[in-house]
Parts: structure tokens; C-alpha cells; sequence
């Protein structure tokens, strides 16, 4: 079989239908509407977390975050974590599995919290973060103020696109 034999039958055109974009837009509510079904099992309400939420993925740290709601840097953690937040602990992989061992019995507290080097605070929120999951479906309602990209680095981008190179201008 040739490739015209292929070919056959096959006719180019200049133009496409548009289709348009599919989306699916949960955005009409606010952040602290799609929080409040999980306010019982937060350690804040919704309005604290919205605001908790909103200045974290703005470039706030966690505790500049919490303060911004009016709650405790660990209060804030915690509700980043349970979001779906990654990262909030402040300890490192090797000290979660010193954690994760004083929580099978493995170590006593005292020997696990001298061998991460932690504070009583972070130890605290370590262990919360090992013995909590993120709340079902919380990172869902909180999917568009956590993209990928983040709103401020799309910002970014857009505001430094004049000082980007363009494949256009290597020609």
C-alpha cells in the first residue's frame, strides 16, 4: 500500500469549526462559601481559612498568613493542611519517619523529639500532620486558588512577558 493509496479520499480545508473551550467553572462561589461545608472539622471557620488560604498562595508565610486571619501561625498549618496543602510541616522527610516510628511505638517521645531536633511547637504540628489526612473533597473546592501555576506567578509572567524572548526572536 502506497502512501497515496493512503491519502485517498482525504481533502484539506482552510478553515476548522470552533468548538470552543469546555470549562467548568465552580468559581461562582466565593472561597469562603466552598469552605463552609468543612467548618466543623477545621480549626477555624471558613472566613479565617478563606483568608488563611488566600494569603499563603499570595506568597505569605504561614505564620504572616495566620496573622492576616487572626489566628495562630500553628492554627493556620493545620488548616493548610487539612485543605490539601502540601509542605506546611516544618520538619523534613527523615524527621516525619522519627515521627512516624514514635507513633507505632517504636521510639518514646522524648527519643523521637530529641532526634529531630524539634521544638514542642513543631513536634506538635508534625504529628498532626502524620495523624491527619487532608479533609475529602476540601482540595477539590480549594482547586483553583491552589493551580499549579498560582495566580501569582501567572501574574508574573504577564507583567514580565515584555522582557521574555520569543522563539520569533532568535530568527
Amino acid at each position: 500500500m502506497a502512501l497515496s493509496d493512503i491519502a485517498a479520499g482525504l481533502e484539506v480545508t482552510t478553515s476548522q469549526r470552533d468548538r470552543g473551550v469546555a470549562t467548568v467553572d465552580d468559581t461562582a462561589r466565593s472561597l469562603r462559601e466552598r469552605l463552609q461545608p468543612f467548618e466543623g472539622d477545621l480549626p477555624c471557620d471558613a472566613a479565617a481559612a478563606a483568608t488563611v488560604l488566600e494569603s499563603f498562595t499570595a506568597g505569605a508565610s504561614v505564620g504572616d498568613a495566620g496573622r492576616d486571619a487572626g489566628v495562630a501561625a500553628v492554627t493556620a498549618a493545620k488548616t493548610l493542611h487539612l485543605l490539601g496543602v502540601d509542605g506546611v510541616s516544618p520538619l523534613g522527610p527523615t524527621a516525619h519517619d522519627v515521627v512516624r516510628d514514635w507513633l507505632a511505638a517504636d521510639l518514646s517521645r522524648s527519643d523521637a523529639k530529641a532526634l529531630t531536633g524539634a521544638s514542642e511547637t513543631e513536634f506538635a504540628l508534625a504529628t498532626f500532620v502524620e495523624t491527619h489526612d487532608p479533609l475529602d473533597g476540601a482540595p477539590e473546592a480549594v482547586e483553583g486558588v491552589l493551580s499549579p501555576a498560582g495566580d501569582a506567578t501567572v501574574r508574573k509572567r504577564d507583567e514580565l512577558g515584555e522582557t521574555m524572548s520569543d522563539v520569533s526572536d532568535l530568527l
